[in-house]
């Protein structure tokens, strides 16, 4: 499941780490958040590097639905029944203050931008009254937003809110534009390099210890979607969600507006321009990373739903994205650790990356530089209303304890001795071991079950081909190298993989 935004991209290839450097900040992570950083840090003096797992733009990023928008489905209400109208007020600022400055820079490095309105709309009657609530909360929070009561589009819609000159991007290309402009400052971008850890050097420096060697640091930023470190327990405070696009051509008018449903399953529309002709693209069907029967099922339920009211539409490409949302609604933006800001973190967007994600940036340089924007306390990674959040952190934690217990019970129940069927995956006892039993282009591989972060047992993604974790998002490829999540380490292979 290839992103449509990876077909043209002009990204180069960048070399590895060279161990042995030292940097005033190292950038861990190399999408929106992890190169907005680096790049206004580089502007102001600071000696940065961006240290990179994969490549530029592989995480969520170059999978986002390009949407950067103030109207963001339902999270204005959301945010209003956890917190106050001022903080409210204060999200908005920092969303928008993210939103001018990303479409300010494509506007100054020829990055295509279209101009167009977002609808939060009412897929059913039922959901019409979380319409009128977002109407609201983003009156209240200052947005000039609109309530409609007929949407000239061919799937089901009963009203919506709107809020017009909202923009939409190719993600990837803003991603290159800002790769190429960070080193023109002089920083470094190293790709294929993961990092292993974190740990205090001499003189009160950071040492990054990365596969191909350390490099030492005074600040370091992990802006890796989760952080990979797992101080400040910030995995128990964010839900990773899996989502699905698709991009259609069409011989039939389709709406050139943005839309996303106010409930569920999350439907998500808007159009690309391609080389060959503007094409449409249809998102959701989300879901906590490992905790659905078939993802497969997701995906190909979304196909269904564009070909019923879209008759022509014509599947052309499918991928998917993960993104990380917090149990207090906002944003976690700054320390790793209370006081301590040698380790600071992005993280929580909701969805929403292309402006929060930018915002973060702006937040995590002016704490650096010493010029925090005014509306950086509302997206600090721990703030005095936490305690509001203990609720949900606790429902959250439940089901990862629930998925933890049935997982390992699953398994000790499982057991068949058979390879399975090319491009499926099972999970059963071998002995007393957890084994994860792949076949994938002819090759079967057995792996250990269990995921190295925090032990929960993985489970077969019959969508992408992937072990993923169902407690907190860690997610494998077939042979266990580790894709994305909290995990740094693989799933321990269990004996050499084998043709069939």
């Amino acid at each position: 499941m290839t992103s449509l935004w990876l077909n043209d991209a002009e990204v180069p290839a960048r070399l590895r780490l060279t161990p042995g450097s030292r940097f005033d900040t190292v950038v861990i992570g190399g999408g929106l958040t992890g190169l907005v950083t680096a790049l206004l840090l580089a502007e102001s003096g600071v000696e940065v590097a961006v240290v990179e797992g994969s490549r530029v733009g592989a995480g969520t990023t170059g999978a986002t639905t390009g949407k950067v928008s103030l109207l963001q489905g339902t999270r204005a209400q959301r945010i209003r029944r956890r917190h106050t109208a001022s903080t409210l007020r204060e999200y908005v600022a920092a969303n928008s203050e993210g939103q001018q400055w990303l479409l300010r820079f494509c506007t100054e490095h020829g990055v295509a931008v279209q101009h167009v309105a977002a609808l939060t709309y009412a897929q059913s009657e039922d959901e019409i009254g979380a319409v009128r609530a977002e109407f609201d909360a983003t009156q209240q929070a200052g947005l000039p937003t609109e309530l409609i009561d007929k949407l000239d589009v061919p799937f089901p819609a009963y009203g919506a809110v709107r809020l017009a000159d909202q923009a939409q991007v190719d993600p990837m290309a803003v991603l290159a534009a800002l790769a190429a402009e960070v080193e023109s400052h002089a920083a470094q971008i190293y790709e294929s390099t993961t990092v292993r850890g974190v740990r205090k050097g001499p003189n009160g420096d950071l040492i990054v210890e990365t596969e191909h060697g350390d490099l030492g640091a005074g600040t370091v930023i992990l802006a890796t979607g989760t952080p990979i470190l797992d101080r400040g327990g910030f995995f128990a405070r964010l839900t990773a969600q899996r989502s699905y696009l698709a991009a259609f051509r069409l011989d039939e008018p389709f709406p050139r507006d943005m839309y996303i449903s106010a409930g569920q399953p999350t439907r998500s529309l808007r159009y690309a321009p391609t080389p060959d002709g503007d094409v449409l693209l249809v998102g959701g069907n989300g879901h906590v990373v490992g905790r659905t029967r078939s993802e497969r099922k997701k995906v190909d339920d979304l196909l269904s739903w564009a070909q019923t009211w879209f008759p022509t539409a014509e599947p052309m490409q499918e991928w998917s994205a993960q993104d990380y949302s917090p149990v207090g609604e906002l944003p976690y933006v700054g320390p790793l650790l209370p006081g301590q800001d040698n380790i600071l973190v992005g993280t929580g967007y909701a969805k929403w990356g292309l402006t929060n994600g930018v915002a973060a940036a702006l937040a995590l340089a002016g704490r650096i530089t010493g010029k925090p924007p005014s509306w950086a306390d509302a997206l600090a990674s721990w703030r005095p209303g936490e305690l509001k959040s203990l609720p949900s952190a606790g429902f959250a934690n439940s089901a990862v304890a629930q998925q933890l217990t049935t997982g390992w019970l699953r398994m000790a129940a499982h057991t068949t001795n058979q390879a399975p069927a090319e491009g499926c995956g099972t999970v059963e006892r071998r002995g007393l071991r957890p084994t994860a039993t792949c076949t994938v282009d002819g090759t079967t591989t057995e792996l250990s079950a269990v995921c190295p972060h925090l032990y929960g047992i993985v489970r077969w993604n019959d969508a992408e081909r992937s072990w993923d974790c169902p407690l907190h998002g860690s997610r494998f490829a077939p042979d266990g190298t580790p894709l994305e999540g909290p995990a740094t380490k693989p799933l321990t292979p269990l004996s050499a993989p084998h043709t069939l």
